[in-house]
């Protein structure tokens, strides 16, 4: 099967079922092995943090070769199902005016502290997720299987693991999270872009709007593609993102993305559907270029 069309299975996959138990998880297994390399390996240089991305990158795609099966691997690698699942909780408890049970929720999504925010801050921090997990969990595994199968699935997502685990600033990890970070930039640099190209297929209406707010805004974002994302959905929708961020006892300014108002809580069932969407058309796209394989091949073998 080309892994085109294996990819879209791995979609497909996710879609129907979800992520597995965390108790079963290869994702929360791969977690718990390298914590246990962390503890062998940490010391505050970029060297020892080199060397620990080293051997997660090798631990994630060796498991991808020995399970053969780029449909298995990018189906435990995207989580896209859950990603809305969440989503749309947290919008139901906003909608019903449960702020509490909104705040509760918030941390499966971000890592920002809930205690002070609104429900317009919820809904931004909700969309945010949405748009830049959208390319974490759903188009960066299925860009690097539909190209590596599934070592490349499974590669990606021990670097996209390893980011989350050590990749943040904090006096610990400011050096040896270095090369798990910048590894996660490069790895997510494109399908981030392929995720902006696809928001403006879905929404061709407002496409000049999305390019242009990427070009003048997703550049003062702190990341290179997590501000691609969330400027092309904001765009779409019509909104501004960005702003002041607490992460515990980090205050964090970000610019903002977009223009229009500021979230609010029915705007994350449009978010919601406006990934659906975009994932939607990705898994037409790759059924469409495996399709194109076989036609390539069997015309070859006719001449």
């Amino acid at each position: 099967m080309p892994n085109a069309w294996a990819t879209a299975a791995g979609l497909l996959l996710d879609r129907a079922l979800g992520e597995p138990p965390a108790a079963y998880h290869p994702v929360a297994a791969f977690g718990t092995a390298m914590g246990a390399i962390e503890t062998r390996l940490w010391g505050n240089t970029r060297r020892r943090g080199a060397a620990y991305t080293g051997v997660g990158l090798a631990l994630g795609t060796a498991a991808g070769r020995s399970l053969r099966s780029t449909a298995m691997a990018v189906g435990v690698s995207v989580a896209g199902r859950e990603l809305r699942s969440v989503s749309a909780r947290i919008a139901d408890h906003l909608v019903r005016d449960d702020l509490a049970s909104a705040r509760t929720d918030l941390p499966s999504l971000v890592g920002r502290d809930p205690s002070g925010l609104d429900a317009s801050a919820i809904s931004a921090a909700v969309i945010e997720s949405l748009a830049e997990n959208s390319v974490d969990a759903v188009f960066a595994p299925a860009f690097w299987g539909s190209i590596g199968g599934a070592a490349g699935a499974l590669g990606y997502r021990a670097v996209n693991t390893m980011d989350a685990m050590v990749g943040h600033r904090s006096e610990r990890y400011e050096r040896f999270g270095w090369a798990s970070a910048r590894l996660d930039d490069a790895a997510n640099l494109l399908p981030a872009r392929l995720f902006a190209l696809t928001i403006m297929a879905v929404e061709p209406r407002r496409s000049h709007d999305i390019r242009q707010t990427v070009r003048r805004d997703a550049p003062h974002h702190p990341s290179p593609n997590s501000g691609v994302a969330e400027a092309a959905v904001a765009a779409a929708l019509g909104i501004e993102l960005g702003g002041t961020l607490r992460y515990g006892d980090r205050i964090e300014h970000r610019p903002r993305l977009g223009t229009g108002p500021r979230p609010q809580p029915l705007d994350i069932a449009r978010t919601i559907r406006l990934t659906d969407r975009a994932e939607r058309l990705l898994v037409a796209a790759l059924l469409g270029v495996g399709a194109s394989v076989i036609g390539r091949r069997a015309g070859g073998r006719q001449g």
